[in-house]
């Protein structure tokens, strides 16, 4: 179900230093999020979403995008894909993102997409021209096995159609990376998982990674994933409640030796293990005489 709503601002500034994304901006253009990835955060209640699967379309986004970046006097990096997928199926009709994407490279903005869907491959001569500054594209990833993902990330892409476009992208001289998470404990904390997706991106030309070794739960958003735990994985709900309890985070098994063995992994690929940021830019506005 898909409703349109308005919205009063469109880009939300972001604390600095934010070194995970190097995002100075953010943006949403859509409300909810059609992929429902069993573990999604953007589930808890401390973000007043009532039904995540009721997708709401923010009519004004384009406009006040518009306005927002003439008005901003530093050029810094625009994420987009926090609190929903940018390249959700919707997208293909009402092009949210991409009448985005021309806004952000008019205005000289750069760009960090976080996206598990191929349609991003739609806007590759978009994210040319914001790549004069800067534009990258980080595709999730917390497993590369096809079957897995269809019972975790029901509505995404599945895992070789996002290592596809990774490639595609690359090769159209666009920036690409990995976003490694979540990392669900007991299902997907193996070297052999992290081997998979570490090796399959580095051969489709990804340039860095950004990892999170666990997952959040809170409130609604662990309701619903212990939910679809026992649908799909058996028992797996009885033992996070013995592990963790309710911890608003879930670490891996092993943390130091699986992030010991990504640096090692990352080092032999050539595989960055941080965001390449570039630095944000004053906007020189004119003088009035």
């Amino acid at each position: 179900m898909v409703e349109f709503i308005s919205a009063k601002t469109l880009l939300n500034s972001v604390p600095q230093p934010e070194t995970w994304f190097g995002l100075r901006y953010n943006m949403n253009l859509y409300r909810g999020c059609q992929h429902q990835c069993i573990y999604c955060d953007s589930r808890s209640a401390c973000y007043q979403i009532a039904d995540f699967s009721r997708i709401q379309v923010k009519e004004n986004a384009i406009e006040l995008l518009d306005r927002e970046l003439a008005r901003k006097r530093v050029r810094g990096i625009v994420g987009t894909g926090s609190m929903n997928d940018p390249y959700m199926p919707v997208e293909r009709e009402y092009e949210q993102t991409g009448r985005a994407l021309d806004l952000i490279a008019r205005y000289r903005f750069s760009l960090h997409v976080m996206t598990k869907s191929d349609l991003v491959l739609r806007d590759i001569e978009r994210l040319q021209r914001i790549s004069r500054q800067f534009a990258a594209v980080s595709f999730s990833f917390s497993t590369a096995d096809d079957h897995q993902a269809a019972m975790i990330e029901p509505g995404a892409s599945p895992p070789s159609a996002r290592f596809a476009a990774m490639e595609e992208l690359s090769r159209a001289g666009i920036k690409t990376g990995v976003s490694l998470m979540p990392v669900l404990p007991f299902l997907q904390d193996t070297e052999e998982n992290l081997e998979a997706i570490l090796d399959r991106a580095a051969e489709a030309g990804a340039s860095y990674i950004i990892p999170s070794l666990g997952v959040t739960l809170r409130d609604r958003q662990r309701a619903y994933f212990y939910k679809k735990l026992d649908i799909h994985f058996p028992g797996l709900s009885a033992q996070y409640h013995r592990t963790f309890g309710d911890q608003m985070y879930c670490s891996v098994r092993n943390y130091s030796g699986l992030q010991a063995y990504i640096s090692d992994r990352c080092n032999r690929l050539g595989l960055m293990k941080r965001f390449p940021a570039p630095q944000a830019e004053e906007v020189h506005q004119p003088q009035l005489f």
